[in-house]
C-alpha cells in the first residue's frame, strides 16, 4: 500500500494507540492471567490480555501431537508453553527481543515444560540450527505496517508493527524451508492489518493462503476479526 495513503495512516495511528494500551511499563516482573493460567511478564514484553490474538490463536491452531513445533515471535511464550502442554514433544520459540525471551523462559519453567521448550533470541529463523526442521511452524505476526523509516524504541512495539511488512514477506518466502515432510506452515492476520498486502506478499512468495479458522473479538474498544491461515507453496 502507498504509505502516504489515508488508510495507511489510519492503521498506523491505531497501532500507536495499541502500543500505549498493551505495552508494559515499570521495572519489575509481574504476572497476568490468560487461558485459565498465570503467566510471568518481564517489563518490555507485549502483554497478551483477554481479547488479544494470543488468547484466541493459542486455542485455535492445530498442534502436532508428539511432533516438533516452532513458534516465531513468541512474546511471553504463552503459545509455545501451551503447545508443550498439549502434546508437542519438542517446542522451539524465538523472539527478536531479550525481554520476550526472558518472559518465555520464565513461563516454560513456571509451567514445568522447560525440558521440552527451547527459547532463542532470533530475527525470524536467523539463529536456528540449519539442520532444524519442524512439523508445524507458526507466527502470530505483527499485523500493522509501520513506515519504512520507523525506529523501534520499545521492545513491545515489535509485537504490533512490521516495518514495510518486510518480516512478513520474509516469513512467507522462507517458512517452507524449515518444515519436515508433510509439515504445516501457519500464519495469523486480522482486520487491523492490510489484507491486500498479505495477499500480494503471498503471491510474491509463490504461496497460497488457506483460511483455517476465524473469530471476532473486541480489542481495546475496537472490533477485530482474527484469522489463521495455512501457507501452501504453489510450485513444490
Amino acid at each position: 500500500m502507498d504509505q502516504t495513503s489515508e488508510k495507511f495512516e489510519e492503521r498506523y495511528r491505531l497501532g500507536q494507540k495499541l502500543v500505549e494500551q498493551l505495552g508494559t511499563v515499570g521495572t519489575d516482573p509481574s504476572t497476568f492471567e490468560l487461558l485459565g493460567r498465570e503467566w510471568d511478564l518481564v517489563p518490555g514484553t507485549y502483554a497478551p490480555r483477554p481479547g488479544t490474538g494470543t488468547e484466541w490463536y493459542t486455542g485455535a491452531i492445530p498442534y502436532p501431537s508428539g511432533g516438533r513445533f516452532l513458534e516465531i515471535g513468541c512474546g511471553a511464550g504463552v503459545t509455545a508453553v501451551w503447545a508443550a502442554l498439549h502434546g508437542c514433544a519438542h517446542v522451539t520459540a524465538t523472539d527478536i527481543t531479550d525481554t520476550a525471551v526472558d518472559s518465555a523462559v520464565r513461563n516454560a519453567k513456571r509451567h514445568g515444560v522447560e525440558d521440552r521448550v527451547r527459547v532463542l533470541r532470533s530475527d525470524l529463523f536467523a539463529e536456528l540450527d540449519p539442520a532444524d526442521r519442524f512439523d508445524t511452524v507458526f507466527w502470530n505476526c505483527s499485523v500493522i505496517e509501520a513506515p519504512r523509516e520507523f525506529e523501534f524504541t520499545r521492545d513491545f512495539e515489535w509485537a504490533i508493527f512490521d516495518r514495510g511488512y518486510t518480516a512478513l514477506g520474509r516469513y512467507l518466502a522462507e517458512v517452507h524451508d524449515w518444515l519436515l515432510p508433510g509439515g504445516r506452515a501457519l500464519v495469523t492476520f486480522n482486520s487491523l492489518g492490510d489484507a491486500d498486502r498479505i495477499a500480494q506478499l503471498a503471491a510474491e512468495a509463490d504461496t497460497s493462503l488457506t483460511l483455517l479458522d476465524s473469530a471476532g473479538r473486541r480489542l481495546e474498544g475496537v472490533d477485530v476479526t482474527y484469522k489463521v491461515f495455512e501457507i501452501t507453496p504453489n510450485s513444490r
